[in-house]
């Protein structure tokens, strides 16, 4: 123990595009190896792969750099070929094909340096109300997840990048988004093991690591959510399952944590409870209070250094066996790995409801939102511009552009003869109002669920990355298929 630093169990974000000498100081000052950087941070990839150097530098060969490229809404380096979203790649079911995205997906990231993916989402999104999983889960089986995320996860490894799995125990039947409180769950044992669990125990053999959901389980333990529960991460993940991967928490400035524990003594008690790194994002301040915490709860007694010791062996050995080493990506690789993405998004595509193509001569009325703005978890949605695009070729087109779709009054829109087609390009669930819409087509973008709330001829793309638009496009022209089989129940 004599070479260790509590900051060797914190993962920190930072400010900016590049490591100013005050950030590295501090980087260096607390022995911090773990970095995870989000849209904001990143610049060209040339600025990308100075940054990661940067940070290795600082960091030393141990270094994790960490970010969330699952692929559709959630994705942060933009500029690499964009990958399909879990629930597109449901809808096609083909594992091969799902094996080599984790693959592609970890090449654009490891050429930039990043050596840890906080994907694949190993969440069964069974529960249509669920406000922050929905796409970014590949079925509402959990065999169904367990079988695509072994596949996507197999590629990933592969090509050099280590994956975490989230969120343990599950996030997939939940009505609260944990980023703004805390969910609770309330389902015993055994409904548990059958449905939650089970993607997780598949493929606990496989995942170098895993994150933590910040949810309470009430049959497992009333008190504490899954982060910071000895109970669940302790008694289930580590002693009967036999877990020995590395366990890293979700985001500790979350509000269904921060909140009520803040970043210090939450970072002590899941560390505590089984888990090996806190990732304590937010301000310095609040990465140092964590820092700080761990050092004082190991003087005192109440962090036994025998755990430290063994949360610092899992992240050594996770850093040594994905070392962040930078590399070519090719051209004619990169472009076999779009097309490859394209192809994935383009097999995805579903109808439902009876819906057919337009003819091109058709007189058009498309009603949207303006623009989308980034929540912090999933990037920017399409713009009324993108979703312009897709009639770029039909003779005669209105566009209806509202700053907020949910406030949509359908009665006031003309009654001249034009089909009207509704595109959704947010992601909420619409309210009871939206019952009473009848577009001649729907055409969701994100959410898929928002076909349970309109009652009309729908097609579902599951993202709005540029291969999914231009699926979408093709289909509405008539030139295409959709040949996607929804992996959730779209219908009531």
């Amino acid at each position: 123990m004599s070479d260790f630093h509590p900051g060797q169990l914190v993962m920190v974000s930072i400010e900016g595009k590049t490591l100013g000498a005050q950030q590295a100081a501090f980087l260096r000052d607390n022995h911090i190896r773990a970095v995870c950087l989000f849209r904001g941070n990143l610049g060209t990839e040339d600025e990308v792969r100075q940054l990661t150097a940067d940070l290795r530098d600082a960091m030393g060969d141990k270094a994790l750099i960490g970010l969330d490229q699952e692929g559709g809404s959630v994705v942060r380096a933009t500029f690499l070929p964009q990958a399909p979203a879990a629930m597109a790649l449901g809808a096609w079911g083909d594992e091969a094909m799902t094996e080599e995205i984790g693959a592609a997906v970890s090449r654009g990231i490891r050429s930039l340096g990043f050596n840890w993916n906080f994907a694949p989402v190993l969440d069964v999104n069974n529960n249509p109300a669920n406000p922050v999983i929905a796409e970014r889960s590949f079925s509402e089986d959990p065999k169904e997840v367990a079988r695509l995320a072994r596949a996507w996860m197999r590629g990933a490894l592969r090509e050099g990048v280590a994956c975490c799995v989230k969120h343990f125990p599950g996030h997939g039947d939940t009505h609260v988004d944990s980023h703004r409180d805390l969910p609770v769950v309330d389902k015993p044992l055994s409904q548990l093991q059958s449905l939650e669990f089970l993607p997780f125990a598949e493929l606990k053999d496989e995942a170098p690591a895993m994150m933590t959901a910040h949810i309470v389980y009430t049959q497992l333990d009333p008190e504490h959510p899954a982060t910071l529960s000895k109970k669940v991460l302790g008694d289930i993940l580590r002693d009967q399952w036999k877990y020995d991967g590395v366990v890293i928490t979700d985001s500790l400035v979350m509000k269904a944590i921060h909140d009520r524990y803040g970043h210090d003594q939450a970072a002590v008690m899941t560390l505590r409870a089984g888990a090996d790194m806190a990732m304590a994002l937010g301000t310095q301040e609040e990465q140092l209070a964590a820092v700080r915490a761990i050092g004082d709860a190991l003087d005192k007694g109440t962090l036994a250094k025998a755990r430290v010791e063994q949360a610092c062996a899992r992240l050594d050995a996770l850093a040594a066996r994905y070392p962040s080493h930078p590399d070519d990506y090719p051209a004619a690789l990169r472009q076999r790995d779009d097309q490859l993405m394209r192809r994935a998004w383009a097999a995805g595509i579903t109808a439902t409801h009876g819906a057919k193509p337009l003819q091109l001569d058709q007189r058009i009325r498309v009603v949207t939102q303006r623009s989308v703005p980034c929540d912090g978890v999933s990037e920017a949605g399409p713009t009324s511009v993108d979703v312009w695009s897709l009639f770029s070729n039909f003779s005669d087109v209105e566009l209806v552009a509202l700053d907020d779709l949910q406030k949509l009054d359908w009665a006031g829109l003309p009654r001249d003869g034009r089909l009207t087609v509704l595109a959704s390009n947010h992601r909420d669930r619409y309210g009871a109002q939206a019952a009473k819409w009848t577009p001649d087509l729907h055409l969701v973008l994100w959410n898929p669920f928002q076909a349970l709330d309109i009652n009309a001829p729908t097609v579902v793309t599951w993202g709005y990355a540029e291969g999914a638009l231009d699926a979408l496009r093709i289909w509405l022209e008539g030139q295409g298929q959709a040949p996607g089989r929804a992996p959730v129940r779209l219908t009531h």
